[in-house]
Order: structure tokens, then sequence, then C-alpha cells
């Protein structure tokens, strides 16, 4: 029985060692193919995220060598009340935007799924301002917005309506900005929700009518429900470029008038490149960074909890 036992052993040993034999060799030339990039990734994106946290430690000018300062810049938030009031006026324009920014799209996008005329017509003049650049969309509003001869104020007349001094008026400034992002970038969410929807299945909706759902109950029970995940997608990402907004406020309003329109991202941009302190700038762009963190983490703290 022993030399039977052994006689195995030595046979399971030997295929063991057939196996490992022909088992393919690890080749790093497949690696050479996605070598570029990497590269590129590592020295564009992960390195200047920890250069960042770096820098935010230090006081920089952008001349003389950074001397590292600890936590001094994130104290001395507290006290740059630019600060207050850029984050202040960033959690208004998110406040206002985000709903506004998945709202309309998803609207438009129930509206052209439908079998009517000119549907691709009207896809795709909701998707062209995609195409636009910022600084074109910003002079365009601009002109929209003129007080004097704007298009806004002149059909607003037509109707009745007060007419405003949009980009100069504090409170409607904020209200202009978000009107053409709203303008800007549903287009791009319009395209995400429209492939949503083509996922539903028809025969859902064809059930539903037949138990007598009115198009609420269909929207609520069948198109809500399939669209939850795309729906997470679009919030966190629309939530994510409100906290960004940049170009649009500095072509149309400068900050102004007296910093009501002011946001995080033009406080960094004035704080590091016009003031040249990027320590105090680097520190700004963390505390965004974790803002943003946060609000996306609840959003899919309230979706587990939704499926729940």
């Amino acid at each position: 029985m022993g030399t039977l036992d052994q006689a195995t052993q030595t046979q399971s040993e030997r295929r063991v060692g057939r196996a490992v034999a022909r088992r393919p060799a690890i080749h790093f030339s497949h690696y050479l193919y996605i070598a570029p990039f990497l590269i590129f990734f590592v020295i564009f994106q992960i390195y200047p995220i920890f250069y960042g946290m770096y820098i935010s430690l230090t006081k920089w000018d952008l001349v003389s060598t950074p001397q590292f300062t600890g936590l001094t810049n994130y104290i001395n938030l507290a006290k740059d009340t630019l600060f207050w009031t850029s984050l202040r006026n960033t959690v208004f324009f998110v406040a206002l935007n985000a709903p506004l920014a998945i709202v309309v799209p998803l609207s438009l996008a129930i509206l052209v799924s439908e079998a009517i005329p000119g549907r691709a017509l009207f896809r795709s003049a909701f998707t062209t301002p995609l195409m636009i650049s910022v600084s074109s969309v910003g002079v365009l509003w601009v002109w929209f917005l003129n007080p004097t001869f704007g298009l806004v104020n002149h059909y607003f007349k037509m109707v009745g309506l007060p007419e405003q001094n949009w980009l100069t008026q504090n409170g409607w400034a904020m209200v202009a900005v978000v009107i053409t992002t709203v303008w800007w970038t549903s287009g791009w969410n319009l395209v995400l929700f429209l492939a949503g929807l083509q996922e539903i299945s028809e025969s859902l909706y064809d059930a539903a009518k037949i138990d007598g759902a009115n198009s609420w109950a269909l929207f609520r029970y069948i198109t809500l429900p399939g669209l939850r995940t795309t729906v997470l997608f679009v919030g966190v990402t629309t939530i994510i470029g409100s906290f960004r907004v940049f170009g649009q406020v500095l072509v149309m309003t400068g900050g102004g008038p007296f910093d009501s329109t002011r946001t995080l991202v033009q406080h960094i941009y004035e704080t590091g490149f016009r003031n040249f302190r990027m320590g105090s700038a680097s520190s700004i762009a963390w505390s965004l960074f974790l803002i943003v963190m946060i609000f996306t983490l609840l959003q899919f703290r309230l979706l587990r909890e939704n499926e729940s």
C-alpha cells in the first residue's frame, strides 16, 4: 500500500509539473500597448493631484521656493470672507441649476421619444448647443440678456412681463447664469435619458395601459424605476459640473455685481493666478473636492435607501 500511495503521489507531482510547464509565460510586451496612456495619466493626472495636495500645505508665489506651512492655508479659509461668499454663491447655483438640468432634459427626452412630427429636428436642435464653446455661449447670452436690445427683454415686453437688468442686478444675475447653463448643457443629459428610455421594454407600457394606467402612473411606476441608474449618473455628473461652474460666469458677469455670482472655481483662479497665492488656491481646490465628494456619497446613499 505504501508503495502504491508513493507511486500515485509521484504521478500527481508529474502531472502538476507538466501543467506548470505548459502554463504560458507572462509576456510583458502586452503592457507596452497601454504604457503611453499610463505614462500620460500618471504625469498629467495622478502627479498633479498629489502635488496640489503638497502645495496646499505651503506658501508659494510661483517664483520663490515653496515654504511648508502645514495647515495654515486651511485655517485661514475660515477668515476668508470671499471664500464663504463664493461657497454660498456656488451652493445657490447648484441648488438652482442641478434640478433644472435634470428635469428639463428628462422632459424633453420623453417628448422627443414619442412619434411626433419633426422628432429628428427637435433632437438636433436640443443637442446643438453642446457644440458651442463656453466663451461663445457666454457672449451669445450677454447679447440675449442685454437690457436695451436683448431678445429676452423683448419677448418679456411682448407678453406684458417687466423687463430686467439681468446681468447687473443682484439676484437676477445668478438666475441668468443658471438659464444659460441649462440651455447649454441640457443636450448631453437629453442624450443619456434617450438612451435610458430605449432600454425600457414597450411591453411594460402596453400591459400597464391595458390595466388602465394613466400617463402619470406610467411615468411614476415604469419610466422612473427604469431610469434609476441613468438618473443617478446624470445627477452625480450634473452636481459635480455645477460645482465647477466658471467659464460662463467669467464671460457674462465676471463674478459681479458685488460678488453675487462669484464662484469657488473663480475664487481659485483669482487667488492663484492673479494674486499668486498658489498655496491658498490649492487649499480652496481641495476643500471644493471634499464638498463634491460629500454630495456624491449622499446621492449614492439616498439611492440605496430608495431601493431598499
